[in-house]
């Protein structure tokens, strides 16, 4: 079985696959001050409650976009599984050709949701991420990533309104139903929520122009739109511009990326 790890800066999410099909998966808050013994007993206790043996996992891999926890769960594999983490960075094999100027400074995450976006849905794509961040990614019909958009994701903004400012609540994320709002809570959802469906909308319009010219005989009608993240769901309410919402497109692309690597 592969055990796959890739670390957000809110939350890990943990895959355990059996012949590349996905068969549990975890959530955790990202704690970089947890040591590598105590992520080993957290994810030693996911094993015991589904009945999943540790020495059953063959293999690890790990995507991080926190750098500071890269060390504390490859040190949790030696440890607790007895296996070297294959680990998401330059010089791995992903499919794509990296249009980036840089790319390292590509996110790891990035990288490994267009991977699995362009292999379940090929390409020319556009991908929106609702994380911490929201991020726009944009590939082409060749499997070519060009680049894309990153803007702060509906809890940073949650979070700065609240700590920026002297009356405004934090809020439950949640869709009012209404822009004429009757409560300060309600205006601030209001706010968050259709701020980023404005966003998504204005971003992929003019993503797919900018793509569309990119690439040779494709219209904008051929390019296709897949979202992923905890608040995909929620901002494609207002939307008509997403094609696919995929969940597990992170842990999949990590699957597919060890499939690529594998000795």
């Amino acid at each position: 079985m592969l055990l796959a790890f890739d670390v957000g800066n809110t939350n890990i999410l943990i895959g355990l696959f059996k012949d590349e099909t996905l068969i549990n998966s975890w959530r955790l808050s990202t704690d970089t001050n947890k040591s590598a013994d105590e992520y080993g007993m957290i994810v030693g206790q996911f094993f015991a409650h589904e009945g999943i043996k540790m020495e059953d996992v063959e293999d690890i891999i790990i995507s991080t976009v926190v750098p500071s926890m890269l060390f504390t769960l490859q040190h949790m594999a030696l440890k607790y599984f007895g296996k070297a983490a294959l680990v998401v960075e330059a010089g791995v094999k992903t499919g794509l050709s990296i249009k980036y100027d840089n790319p390292q400074q590509v996110g790891a995450d990035r990288i490994v949701n267009a991977v699995a976006a362009y292999d379940k849905y090929g390409g020319p794509l556009v991908l929106v991420d609702f994380g911490t961040a929201t991020t726009f990614c944009a590939v082409t019909n060749k499997g070519e990533y060009l680049g894309g958009t990153i803007a702060p994701g509906i809890k940073i903004s949650s979070e700065a309104l609240s700590e920026r400012t002297s009356k405004l609540p934090s809020v439950e994320i949640e869709d009012p139903k209404r822009t004429i709002c009757k409560t300060t809570q309600e205006s601030v959802q209001a706010g968050l929520v259709y701020s980023q469906m404005g966003m998504c909308d204005f971003i992929v319009s003019k993503m797919k122009k900018e793509l569309a010219l990119a690439c040779k005989d494709v219209k904008e009608s051929d390019i296709k739109v897949v979202a992923t993240g905890g608040f995909a769901e929620l901002v494609n309410q207002g939307l008509n511009i997403i094609d696919h919402i995929d969940k597990n497109l992170t842990l999949e692309g990590l699957a597919i990326i060890y499939k690529k690597n594998k000795k």
